[in-house]
């Protein structure tokens, strides 16, 4: 019964209003108030203070501030070996497998289409379909920057607007389309290996996605779809990031969805829903590897 009206409050709300108000209020310096809120929210979901660069909570002059802080030196260790994907962020799996021709998995009764995910843009879902796909959700009480599970070249971003449905595990299993109805940042990559995207995915009072190379790219919702296409590889102005290197981050938590290709890689087998994941960790293995085994495996 309180998961039923919990589901319907997410149709019922103003999910805009609210995500306007909550960003509003996490950027503003309030001093004692502020604080006040941080050492709340720090102390309700358990934060890993000592993870930080700086873990004084006192210290932070926004919500903002201390929602994405950065990480100490060495917290979050990357995987070494060459052939092998770090793991993009902290959070948990909610979900990971196979693309079954276009049909990605959401939860028990759900699927979405990978040209729907990908705003209809069915020149760029065709290499993937029959590939892989890994969800992430990230919990308030992660570290949310997002980083590269591999070396890549930006080849374009896609903004694609969208609703504000909270994006935890209840209403994934109850909201139809969850991920390709949502606000989402949409960032293409050419590897080594083959083209991966990185798909960051709005939610309910998640007020900013930002990236390193644009910086905000949400506010303002402007309700449309914008792209944006950078320099192939050697070329003047081309965008490359290296394992591990923050692409990303979030103000206020959300979901991250990766994309491989046909063959490209496989994934680490100690993965499974509800993994609990810690960014730089091992993530997949790349299918033209040589002969290695994962750590532990």
């Amino acid at each position: 019964m309180l998961d039923s009206i919990k589901i319907k409050l997410q149709y019922w709300l103003p999910k805009l209003a609210l995500t306007r108000l909550a960003g509003w209020g996490a950027d503003k310096k309030a001093g004692w108030l502020t604080k006040l809120v941080v050492k709340a929210f720090a102390r309700y979901y358990r934060v890993q203070m000592q993870e930080a660069q700086n873990p004084d909570l006192a210290s932070y002059a926004t919500f903002n501030e201390f929602f994405v802080r950065p990480l100490r030196d060495g917290a979050r260790p990357i995987v070494a070996e060459p052939h092998v994907l770090a793991l993009p962020a902290d959070g948990a799996i909610s979900q990971l497998g196979a693309i079954r021709d276009d049909q990605i998995f959401q939860a028990k009764g759900h699927n979405y289409t990978l040209e729907a995910l990908l705003a209809g843009n069915y020149l760029l879902a065709e290499p993937f379909r029959n590939g892989l796909f890994a969800t992430t959700y990230l919990a308030p009480s992660d570290y949310h920057r997002v980083h590269m599970p591999c070396d890549g070249v930006l080849r374009e971003m896609i903004y694609v607007p969208g609703d504000l449905f909270s994006v935890n595990p209840l209403t994934a299993a109850n909201v139809p389309n969850l991920f390709a109805r949502n606000e989402r940042v949409i960032c293409v990559f050419d590897t080594a290996f083959g083209p991966m995207v990185q798909i960051l995915v709005g939610a309910t009072i998640v007020g900013s996605i930002e990236t390193v190379w644009a910086g905000t790219v949400t506010p303002p919702r402007e309700g449309i779809i914008r792209r944006w296409t950078y320099p192939a590889e050697g070329m003047e102005g081309a965008i490359q990031l290296v394992k591990g290197e923050e692409m990303g981050r979030f103000k206020l938590g959300s979901t991250v969805i990766n994309l491989f290709t046909p063959g490209s890689v496989q994934f680490a087998p100690h993965l499974n829903n509800g993994t609990v994941t810690r960014m730089g960790q091992a993530f997949a293995e790349t299918a033209a590897a040589p002969d290695a085994t994962f750590e532990g495996n």
